[in-house]
């Protein structure tokens, strides 16, 4: 009995430092608000309401029939083109590839960078700085042929969307969205980049078509003469602007102090 008696007080007191262990946890997990809990499994695979692939990524191989919610941003750095690159080796010319025939790799890549670098300066010459550009070469509908621009400044994102659905490039018309890709790190697939992706040209992270050193050299350069010289010549306006609005008092100083150091100078030149 006094055996007995003991299991049972073990076993009573087992269960109670387990229930408060487990209370604790509860506890825990009760202590994080509502809105906290939320926020820290947004655009993951816990949340059940927000598509994280098209957080991730900027589209949804389900589209409009996805389960869970789409939220199109109303402001933003970065925005999609879709379906703009028509690359010639995914273009349905001919279903044997024959219309490829006479175009080799070096040739199909030049046609691709003279594409960058339009799109390129044509958004950068008109819209505002780009900080990345990219270009999806996947096969799967909802990634084809995407065109992802991140501008510095969302007002220069917001003004190129609403522009760019009013233009057309190649006769074919221009489809544009803000964008909620943030990390283009993130919605590029690692496995494609080490060259071990698996699923090929149907994968639904960005397989990122690549541009040559030279292109890369020549976009920064540009891009970075570019603003240098706006830069300059907004110093210059302000500098302007500051002269024109100097009273004749100030003018009278300076020209005054112009003289004094000329007359120093005359002094000197007998002695040095």
């Amino acid at each position: 009995m006094r055996i007995l008696s003991l299991v049972k007080l073990s076993a009573a007191g087992y269960l109670m430092v387990v229930g408060a262990k487990w209370t604790e946890k509860v506890h825990g997990k009760m202590s994080m608000s509502g809105a906290e809990y939320l926020a820290s499994i947004y655009g993951t695979e816990k949340d059940k309401v927000n598509c994280s692939f098209y957080i991730k990524t900027g589209a949804c191989r389900h589209s409009e029939r996805c389960s869970r919610k789409h939220n199109k941003p109303q402001y933003s750095q970065t925005v999609v083109m879709q379906n703009m690159y028509v690359s010639q080796q995914n273009s349905a010319k001919s279903a044997d590839g024959s219309h490829l025939a006479n175009m080799s790799d070096h040739e199909i890549q030049e046609q691709f960078e003279y594409f960058f670098e339009d799109v390129f300066f044509e958004c950068e010459e008109k819209y505002g700085e780009i900080e990345e550009m990219c270009v999806c070469d996947n096969q799967c509908d909802h990634l084809r042929g995407n065109v992802y621009i991140k501008f510095r400044k969302e007002e220069d994102a917001v003004k190129a969307a609403e522009d760019l659905n009013n233009r057309w490039y190649m006769f074919r018309p221009i489809y544009c969205d803000l964008c909620p890709v943030a990390d283009f790190r993130e919605a590029c697939c690692r496995q494609f980049e080490m060259g071990q992706c698996g699923k090929g040209g149907f994968c639904n992270f960005w397989h990122v078509k690549p541009i040559s050193h030279h292109l890369k050299n020549l976009l920064a350069r540009s891009s970075r003469s570019r603003y240098k010289h706006r830069s300059r010549s907004r110093s210059r306006s302000r500098e302007r602007h500051t002269e024109k609005h100097e009273s004749s008092s100030t003018k009278h100083r300076r020209r005054s102090r112009s003289r004094s150091r000329d007359r120093d100078r005359r002094d000197r030149r007998g002695r040095y």
